[in-house]
């Protein structure tokens, strides 16, 4: 194994252990409960994978499936559920600071406190106290949608993966990453309070389900590679010749933006929420759904015309 593979596949993965333990730490902090520290034991099996993946596949990651993410994803989640939740039915926030400029942050960062004998400790704990917990909350979503992004990027490539296949990747995860962000923090907003729990938790459903898409790469990477040059082949299967294309579909109409209509039109109903973002949203999220069943149609008749006439195919307008 490589010099650069091994530091690649370890760093990313102790980012994704320390990112999940700043989590734990902030539940620990804000429940006032020491027994919180279990919920470290879910990083157990990120740990035995690292071990596993380096000893056995130097590092590498699979084509379609990424471990270490979905992991990380498992070890995190819980104690962002628990902030969430947390903060809908117990926010008492009267003295804090949002860091909205730079001198807020530098003060954040540097806080006036000239005592020597300040342990790591101390300082975290000021540093929690400090900052209003609705922020808190909202940059652990954006760490950890960042860490996503960048800890694909570093981990080696799996076999099969080629690095314009990760490039479309990245660039995917990207604008997932925005909608996501903008879903979470927007909704919960407006459906805050201990009588709205139930639409809490379906939005938090939804939101963990959404993230389940980080882990996968069905709607880049091609499966079809190896039949290239079987030019002779006309009777693959439409889920062989175009598994991206139905994949990403799928993806669009199940796991992000038809689960984000859904649940947009139903706080829009419930809550009377009509501001323009919200409105702008489930728009994007419509039209996304529209489209890909458009797209649908168009890959069913593509794939029946070329059965029928395999050198003729006709496509509706």
């Amino acid at each position: 194994m490589g010099l650069f593979k091994f530091l690649s596949a370890v760093i990313t993965r102790l980012l994704f252990i320390l990112v999940a333990l700043i989590g734990v730490y902030r539940v620990t902090w804000v429940k006032k409960d020491d027994n919180y520290w279990f919920l470290t034991l879910v990083f157990l099996p990120l740990v035995a994978e690292m071990i596993i993946s380096l000893k056995w596949r130097q590092g590498k990651d699979y084509k379609w499936f990424s471990p270490p993410i979905f992991l990380f994803l498992i070890s995190i989640i819980p104690s962002i559920w628990i902030l969430e939740l947390h903060h809908q039915q117990y926010s008492t926030d009267l003295e804090c600071s949002t860091p909205d400029s730079l001198d807020s942050l530098k003060k954040l960062i540097l806080p006036n406190n000239t005592s020597e004998n300040q342990t790591v400790n101390d300082y975290l704990k000021q540093l929690f106290s400090t900052v209003c917990s609705n922020d808190w909350i909202l940059a652990l979503h954006q760490i950890v949608l960042i860490l996503l992004i960048l800890g694909r990027w570093i981990l080696p490539l799996g076999g099969g993966v080629t690095r314009d296949e990760l490039s479309q990747l990245l660039l995917m995860f990207v604008g997932t990453a925005a909608d996501i962000l903008e879903f979470n923090s927007e909704t919960l907003s407006d459906i805050r309070g201990q009588d709205n729990m139930g639409y809490i938790y379906t939005v938090l459903a939804v939101w963990t389900w959404s993230m389940l898409q980080f882990p996968l790469h069905l709607a880049v990477v091609n499966s079809a590679g190896e039949n290239d040059g079987d030019e002779d082949i006309q009777e693959d299967s439409l889920l062989t010749k175009r598994s991206t294309d139905i994949w990403s579909i799928v993806q669009a109409l199940f796991i992000q933006d038809g689960p984000f209509l859904a649940v947009r039109l139903i706080i829009m109903i419930k809550f009377e929420v009509f501001h323009q973002m919200r409105v702008f949203f489930a728009v994007k999220n419509f039209l996304v759904v529209i489209l890909n069943l458009y797209r649908l149609a168009v890959i069913c008749q593509e794939s029946g015309s070329s059965i029928h006439d395999p050198v003729s195919v006709n496509v509706f307008p």
